[in-house]
């Protein structure tokens, strides 16, 4: 069992997204996550899913997507070269001034070309915006949560793209 990847292209239609998580609920296959946007075509839709699954499984994901009217194209991004991002929002609270520029340092220790930005700062409150891979996400709460008593977790699913050169993931 190990992370995979897909992008779906799709129609840009009412119900198109509601069939197609209905085709994962329904063989019980578990989204890990979900993003949906535009493309440069008005009428298409471009989904990126992860699912964890075997390779069997994702096999027939895989098929059972193709077989779907209104999607357009099945890309399986798991093993090719690739830029992914993840959209976060950090709310760590009840800081006192010292802890404030903790989070100021976690954040600049994080940051990889403007990816974690201080967005918002209250009294005892500081709300980080983050857009990196889901890994490097995941250690940053990790660490928050470590070092800190009440933190809030917004997270977006991950959006990816083939890369034009060899080698990026």
């Amino acid at each position: 069992m190990k992370n995979r990847w897909i992008a779906l292209y799709v129609e840009n239609d009412v119900g198109v997204l509601a069939k197609v998580a209905g085709l994962f609920s329904g063989k019980s296959y578990n989204m890990q996550s979900l993003t949906v946007g535009t493309t440069e075509d008005e009428t298409v839709s471009r989904m990126t899913i992860c699912v964890t699954s075997d390779d069997v499984t994702f096999e027939q994901i895989k098929k059972q997507l193709n077989c779907m009217v209104e999607v357009i194209k099945v890309i399986d991004l798991t093993d090719v070269p690739i830029h992914m991002k993840e959209i976060l929002f950090v709310k760590v609270m009840k800081l006192d001034i010292q802890q404030k520029a903790e989070v100021f340092q976690i954040a600049k220790t994080f940051d990889e070309h403007g990816h974690v930005r201080i967005v918002d700062v209250g009294p005892d409150s500081v709300l980080l915006e983050c857009m990196l891979t889901e890994s490097k996400n995941n250690d940053l709460i990790k660490l928050l949560r470590k070092n800190f008593k009440r933190i809030e977790v917004v997270r977006g699913g991950a959006v990816a793209i083939e890369s034009i050169s060899t080698g990026n993931r």
